[in-house]
């Protein structure tokens, strides 16, 4: 008699007890792998988000939906996070910051919730598309302007993590010297180095940007929150704006280099023209840029999926997992967009609209200007960046015939490779950032 079991093999870095890590360069290698075996535990399952960081994993789909969907007995507020209030986490934790409250819709329930939510919507929702696209190909150009001639690019570093910066700060109405310290702080937040400077650089930038817009409103979103009917106070202002550039840029980010990833590794794709809105689709519903996230807190002791939880306890929504549930197979073929990636519920992202219009122009133009584009590396040697949040390559080499990019300003800077802008000196105006560098590249 065959008495083999048929349970998944815990994934090679995994232990084969207790709770299952999701980061590290194991995991980010081959996630599906992972989520596998976490399905094994059920709807949901216990994972380390670092050493020393314990959660719950929900990993199936109807499941983080009824999580999502249910405030009343799940809250974002993470002073409700039991571990850290008592004291249990390691002080020096990588993830512990980006979990930490902040007074913003992202961290808010209720009443206080419902407030900022609605100022966020309602400006978000002034954003004119054709203008939007209009200035995503702007931007597109000009990044293309500084490797096209060169023949080879990262379209990571070079492309996909500017164009979301670059796009955003034009969505907020940055002048050159506030825009180049918000690109610092907010791709610094990212990257890991530097991390405390660089949220310092935000906030400071932010801070600067409300007084402006304060005595000097334009057409643009800080200026339209600022006018919005719930009457932000300058330090509320701070806080949305910092939570709409953080979580707005990195996802849009990944999402624009995941894309490129699977048109240029998927023959299906071989003709990439009118193909960007699908493979943007199945980008989100089977490599989502934020592959574990949704964060909440369990506001009493509670069963849910079958287990016994305590208040305080700290759920996250398996995003990857759950958007590729076996189940839901059906599902993404038939062109379906209910997948989780702009999560659902009550925070669900206020912005889906504006980053799918910058992603589908973004790639679209890049597409047009680059049609020959081709990876330069082989697609196994590719990495991707470990973390249990968010699901990015660390980059993504190409190769083309070199271009010189039409409507290119007569007096654009000369090509050279990107440089990442610098932390400001103290007392010193910036002046040589990446976004000082688009604002004089579109003067010509």
């Amino acid at each position: 008699m065959d008495v083999s079991s048929s349970a998944p093999v815990p994934p090679p870095g995994c232990p084969a007890h207790g709770r299952v890590p999701v980061y590290g360069p194991e995991f980010a290698a081959d996630p599906e792998a992972y989520y596998a075996y976490l399905r094994s535990f059920g709807p949901t399952a216990p994972v380390d988000l670092a050493p020393g960081v314990p959660a719950t994993l929900v990993t199936d789909y109807q499941t983080a939906l009824r999580l999502l969907q249910d405030p009343a007995n799940f809250r974002k507020d993470s002073r409700r996070w039991r571990d850290l209030a008592e004291g249990r986490l390691p002080a020096d934790s990588p993830v512990v910051p980006t979990l930490t409250y902040r007074p913003n819709a992202l961290f808010s329930d209720g009443a206080e919730h419902l407030r900022l939510r609605q100022a966020i919507t309602d400006t978000m929702a002034r954003i004119d598309m054709r203008r939007l696209a209009r200035s995503t190909e702007q931007v597109s150009n000009f990044l293309i302007s500084q490797f096209g001639p060169r023949g080879s690019a990262d379209l990571l570093g070079d492309y996909a993590k500017q164009v979301s910066l670059l796009v955003f700060n034009e969505l907020f109405g940055c002048p050159a010297e506030i825009g180049d310290r918000v690109m610092f702080g907010t791709s610094g937040m990212f990257e890991g180095v530097n991390a405390e400077q660089a949220v310092g650089v935000l906030f400071g930038a932010c801070g600067e940007l409300v007084a402006l817009k304060r005595s000097r409103p334009g057409d643009d979103v800080t200026s339209w929150l600022l006018q919005h009917h719930a009457r932000l106070t300058d330090e509320e202002m701070v806080y949305q704006l910092a939570l709409l550039l953080a979580s707005g840029t990195e996802p849009l980010r990944n999402l624009i280099g995941n894309t490129l990833h699977r048109v240029l590794t998927d023959d299906g794709y071989a003709n990439k023209g009118g193909l960007i809105d699908e493979a943007i689709d199945d980008t989100l519903w089977e490599n989502p840029p934020m592959a574990n996230f949704a964060a909440h807190y369990s506001a009493s002791d509670l069963e849910f999926a079958g287990q016994h939880f305590r208040a305080g306890d700290l759920f996250l929504v398996s995003i990857g997992a759950a958007n590729t549930s076996p189940a839901l197979a059906s599902a993404r073929q038939s062109g379906s967009r209910a997948h989780l990636s702009w999560s659902a519920g009550p925070h669900a992202c206020p912005s889906k609209d504006p980053a799918r219009q910058i992603a589908v122009t973004a790639i679209e133009n890049l597409l047009n200007q680059l049609p020959d584009v081709v990876l330069a590396v082989p697609e196994r040697s590719l990495t991707w960046r470990p973390g249990p949040f968010s699901r990015g390559l660390a980059a993504l080499p190409t190769r083309f015939t070199p271009v010189e990019v039409a409507h290119r300003p007569a007096s654009a800077p000369s090509t050279q490779a990107p440089t990442e802008p610098v932390a400001p000196q103290p007392g010193k105006a910036e002046g040589g950032g990446r976004w000082s560098q688009f604002l004089n590249w579109l003067k010509g």
